[in-house]
């Protein structure tokens, strides 16, 4: 990691537990809520890429929403649970390490900025609920170009913003197809391993895996 000026971070599934809203209300949806919380997290993802390609654009609050309506059929969870998973999405629990790890970076030389699918309602309020709105220089929404990553008009974002080299910002995400995005659009990029997955097959290899973000304080004293 040289002439590192920028650090990217993704949110959901990064920096936020994307089952986190499922995990709260497990006692009512009982042993199938990780299951389920697999399903809607996948079903959301697949709903981004597809709108992409139909060039059929909601945004990422909506398409939420309609992959928790497909979730819960799927699930047979009862319908009258669909507002409160939906106000538990807003308010997404971190993963342990993040606040403090990110406190740390604050007081480095680096801009800090989050480039995530949310809608920049949905990021500051889930920034604030998290007493994370005084570590991050910018939160770049994909609203702003209308398509969902991994089209290279997101990573082109904080690139314009910052004036940098596309090398020059490392991006940090848990999600393969994310890690695979950003590298190949020239990001340094760096994966996210929480859960000894295995890396997707899309003309990347990241040079960096970490397994929590308090491993990236060692490749920034490295760099």
């Amino acid at each position: 990691m040289k002439n590192i000026k920028a650090i990217i971070f993704d949110a959901y599934g990064t920096l936020f537990d994307v089952n986190s809203a499922a995990e709260k209300c497990k006692d009512k949806i009982g042993d199938k809520w990780e299951g389920f919380a697999n399903y809607w997290r996948t079903t959301q993802l697949e709903y981004t890429w597809l709108r992409s390609l139909m060039n059929r654009h909601k945004d990422f609050w909506q398409v939420t929403e309609d992959s928790l309506d497909k979730s819960m059929k799927a699930f047979e969870i009862d319908a009258s649970m669909k507002n409160e998973l939906l106000n538990l999405y807003k308010v997404l629990s971190p993963f342990p390490e993040v606040p403090e790890v990110l406190k740390k970076l604050k007081g480095k030389n680096y801009k800090l900025g989050i480039l995530s699918n949310g809608t920049p309602s949905l990021l500051n309020e889930l920034v604030k609920s998290n007493n994370l709105d005084n570590i991050f220089d910018d939160i770049f929404s994909i609203e702003e170009v209308g398509i969902y990553k991994p089209d290279s008009k997101v990573y082109d974002l904080p690139i314009k913003k910052y004036k940098i080299q596309k090398e020059e910002a490392a991006f940090l995400s848990a999600n393969t197809w994310d890690v695979s995005g950003g590298g190949n659009y020239g990001y340094s990029s760096i994966w996210v391993n929480r859960n000894n997955n295995i890396f997707d097959n899309l003309d990347y290899k990241p040079k960096n895996e970490i397994k929590n973000l308090e491993q990236l304080n060692n490749l920034i004293k490295a760099s």
